[in-house]
Order: C-alpha cells, then structure tokens, then sequence
C-alpha cells in the first residue's frame, strides 16, 4: 500500500533517526519542499567533536549538552550547502523543543509534523504566534523503522 506524503517523510525521519549517536534519544529530521527532501539532521555531536555514544553525554540540568538537536543539523546541513528553507515542511520525529521551534521559525519553515510528544508550552506559543502549522502524527505500527 502506497503511503501518504506525511507517512512518507515520517518514515523517512525515523529512519534519519537510526544515525543519532546521543543515548538519550533517537531524533530525526527531513526537511521538505513541494514533496522533495531538501536536508536532514538527527542528533548527535556537532562535526570535529566525539560523540556521546563514544565518550558519554555531558549532562547540564537534565539535558545533553554534547549533542546538537535533529532540527538544527538538518538547518546547518541546508547552509552549509546553500539550501534556503523559506516555504518549508519539517517532519520531525519528536515535537521540537523550545529552541528548535525558534530556529525552524527563523529559517522559514512553515510547517512541521511530528510522531512523539515533547510538550513545550514556550515552543507552541511561539510556534502558533509566528504562524507555523503544527501537526502530530501517530504512524501505524506496520510503517515504523
């Protein structure tokens, strides 16, 4: 049976997710335009730096400071290689924090999908004050990676 976009690019998020190096969590993130994958990112070191999987996390107040987030290395892989993501749709496997939420705003993305939950009021705030469509999406068992 042929998938819908959003399944689609879920899938294909969840499976970006399978190369994050952070324990603490698998995050994957595709960015997209008129239905074709500009960028992706999943969670992990920022480049030149060891990774948690291989020396550990570095824990602040609950949080890895050692990983950079799904969403931000799919936004730095899109400006590194000179990709604008004005008009985009981001299909993240988590709902993005406060802080992916801003950098998804500044970058232009006007929508993101997303599998799991990760309430933020802040973020959704933001989120619905910059007008940025928010959607969740729970994939049926059979299409998960």
């Amino acid at each position: 049976m042929r998938p819908g976009w959003d399944e689609y690019f879920m899938q294909i998020a969840r499976t970006v997710s399978t190369r994050a190096t952070c324990p603490r969590a698998t995050v994957g993130c595709v960015l997209v335009r008129d239905h074709r994958i500009l960028t992706s990112g999943y969670n992990g070191a920022p480049r030149g730096v060891a990774h948690c999987d291989e020396v550990g996390c570095t824990m602040v107040d609950g949080h890895c400071q050692r990983a950079t987030h799904a969403e931000a290395n799919a936004i730095v892989q899109a400006a590194l290689h000179g990709v604008g993501l004005a008009g985009t749709v981001a299909y993240c496997t988590h709902q993005p924090c406060v802080n992916c939420s801003k950098l998804l705003i500044s970058a232009g993305v006007e929508k993101i999908v997303y599998e799991t939950p990760y309430p933020d009021a802040v973020a959704t705030e933001l989120l619905a004050e910059a007008g940025v469509a928010v959607m969740h999406v729970a994939l049926p068992e059979r299409t998960r990676v």
